[in-house]
């Protein structure tokens, strides 16, 4: 299995395609802005992308989905509460954002609400709800790695300012969601560098 991060759009969002060399399949995490780059790798390896999954659903995290979705036919994955955030250029965030169109997006396909386990390239990845930078924030693990969005950061957690966040909720989310995995588990954020479960439960600021 292999694993790329895309930093795309004005706003560094990291987007990751994993895929396997030998079944050419794939699978996208969070297609930002400006996605190109990811498009054209896509294209390169020939892969037939499984499912296109939105950790949340603000605007730099689904800036190209139009494009994954135009290349791939994918099914797109996202939490429930934020299914109508898709169509709803106030709820995205990206109404108010000066680089950008307002984002109206289809439904996407399938719904999540936590807890399901679903299987791609032969994996099984686990939906954990981990709300409060958004009321549908998820995070996916697979026994190894966990997706977890705008949620956990090195050394930080996701903003809680922008609308519908909870602070509790999210330190909440963390607490009982992520920091239950294990302590080598890798966490690939929706920003920023990778770090692991074991470094942030025992370094990041807002546990210490």
């Amino acid at each position: 299995m292999q694993i790329e991060k895309y930093v795309l759009g004005p706003i560094a969002t990291n987007a990751y395609l994993l895929y396997d060399e030998s079944s050419k399949r794939g699978l996208v995490f969070d297609p930002g802005m400006n996605p190109d780059i990811l498009v054209n790798r896509i294209q390169q390896l020939s892969l037939t992308i499984e499912a296109i999954i939105l950790t949340h659903t603000h605007f730099d995290h689904i800036g190209g989905l139009g494009e994954l979705r135009q290349l791939t036919k994918a099914p797109v994955i996202v939490h429930q509460k934020e299914q109508v955030w898709l169509s709803d250029a106030s709820l995205n965030g990206s109404e108010n954002f000066a680089g950008s169109d307002p984002m109206i997006f289809a439904p996407a396909e399938i719904e999540v609400q936590g807890g399901e386990a679903l299987s791609f390239l032969g994996k099984e990845f686990q939906v954990l709800f981990t709300p409060g930078h958004s009321p549908g924030s998820i995070s996916l693990y697979d026994g190894e790695v966990v997706y977890a969005g705008d949620a956990l950061f090195k050394g930080a957690i996701g903003r809680t300012d922008l609308r519908d966040g909870d602070y509790q909720a999210l330190i909440n989310a963390i607490q009982d969601q992520l920091f239950t995995l294990p302590d080598n588990t890798i966490v690939h954020p929706g920003h920023g560098p990778s770090t692991t479960i074991g470094h942030e439960r025992k370094t990041n600021p807002f546990f210490s």
